[in-house]
Order: structure tokens, then sequence, then C-alpha cells
């Protein structure tokens, strides 16, 4: 049984013969301690907050029976590890190199501010990960720029929190729909023209991030963490 909250991709499954339907992943309409297993692949990294995130998990895990087991896929920030590109960044079909495609990226951001050139990925999750034990409640000071830097795809990232382009490639607007524009690289085919595009939230996961959040409740034992082509993985038992 599969579950999203776009009804079109179900619809899809639905013409396949699929059993699936449409929900959120902070309540999903199955009856606790009901399923032998759970598949989270893609999700949790676009909830904004670390609450929301731990909640999230914590209904995965009210899914299963006493035993049962969940495996959680979200995307990592580090997209190079143990000296190893991801199959991500091996996507990378460009001829320029990091820095060129990273100004370009810059260029066409009109989301955001500058994205910041001289933090580290280490020292970005090493704050995430301070900034997500603080109290639900908050102590927090008010951001003074909220804007989100917006991703230059098939790069490294820069910021754990961050818009990653979608391009509409081959499809045709719908009436009342808005899509932001961005100018294609200088130099490529039809850089002349616009090209619709949406952009969608991502927090990406450093090390040991997924695993914390999950070892933080109660209900659950890590069985395994691991990572995976640009993806933090855990396995979990529901106790």
């Amino acid at each position: 049984v599969g579950c999203d909250r776009s009804k079109s991709l179900v619809d899809i499954c639905g013409e396949k013969n699929f059993q699936a339907f449409v929900c959120d992943a902070l309540s999903v309409p199955i009856r606790s301690g009901s399923c032998d297993a759970c598949i989270s692949i893609a999700l949790i990294h676009h909830f904004s907050t670390a609450e929301r995130r731990l909640a999230t998990i914590r209904e995965l895990a009210r899914l299963l029976r006493p035993g049962g087991t969940a495996l959680i896929y979200v995307w990592a920030m580090e997209q190079e590890y143990k000296s190893q590109k991801s199959k991500y960044l091996k996507e990378n079909n460009g001829s320029k190199d990091t820095e060129e495609e990273i100004k370009t990226g810059m260029a066409q951001r009109p989301l955001s501010g500058p994205m910041p050139d001289s933090s580290s990925q280490d020292s970005a999750c090493s704050d995430q990960l301070l900034n997500g034990l603080k109290d639900e409640g908050g102590d927090a000071e008010p951001v003074a720029d909220s804007r989100l830097p917006v991703h230059t795809n098939r790069t490294s990232f820069h910021s754990q929190d961050l818009l990653v382009p979608w391009h509409l490639k081959g499809g045709t607007k719908k009436k009342g729909q808005s899509v932001d524009t961005v100018l294609l690289p200088a130099g490529s085919r039809g850089s002349e023209e616009l090209s619709p595009v949406f952009h969608r939230y991502y927090h990406v996961f450093c090390e040991g991030e997924l695993e914390a959040a999950c070892r933080s409740l109660d209900c659950v034992r890590v069985q395994k963490s691991y990572y995976d082509q640009g993806n933090w993985c855990v396995v979990l038992e529901k106790l």
C-alpha cells in the first residue's frame, strides 16, 4: 500500500492497479501497529523544521507492529563521501568547472540572496545539529534574512536548507498556475528564451543527523545507519 501528497501520482498508481491513496506523512490514516514494514524514500527532507521531521519519523513508527522495521532515505549534504562522488554529482554533464557552474547558478537565483562563500559543510552541519537540539519552545532570535539559496543542479550543497529548481520539460502551464522563470545559462541553446521552473524546498541531512533524530524516540531502535549514493539511510525497529 502506497501513499503520497500528489493526487496525480496516486492516480497513476491506480491506473496500474496498485493500492495507493492521498495523505499527509504527518497524519497517515492507517491503524497503529498494523504494518510489518514501512518505507520512506526521499520524503522527510521536504519538511522545513526539525520538529516536523521528527514528527514524521514518529508517525512512521506508529504504523509499525512491535518488531516491525522501517527504512528511511533522505538526501545527504555530503555528496562527496570518502573521496567518492555521488551519482547526483557524476551526472553533471556540463563541461565547465565547479566554480563556473556555481557562478551560473547564482546568476539565475531570483528568489534568494548570495550563497555563503566561506562556510564549510562541516560547520553548517554542526550548527544545524546544535539548533536541532534546542527546546521546541525555542529561544531563537528572529532570522534577519529568511530567503533561501537556490541550488545549482548537479553541484555540491552549500546550505542545508535550500530550494532546488525543477525545470518543466515538455509540459504546458495549466490555467491559473504560477511558475517562476530563470534565464538559461549563457551560451546554451535557447539561452534567449525563458524556461519555466518550480522551486522545491529541501533540508539536506548531514552525517549523523537522521540517526540522531531516530535515536531520540524511545519507541524504536536503530538497526543500521549508512550512506548510499548521496543519501543518508536508517533501518529502525519498533520496540
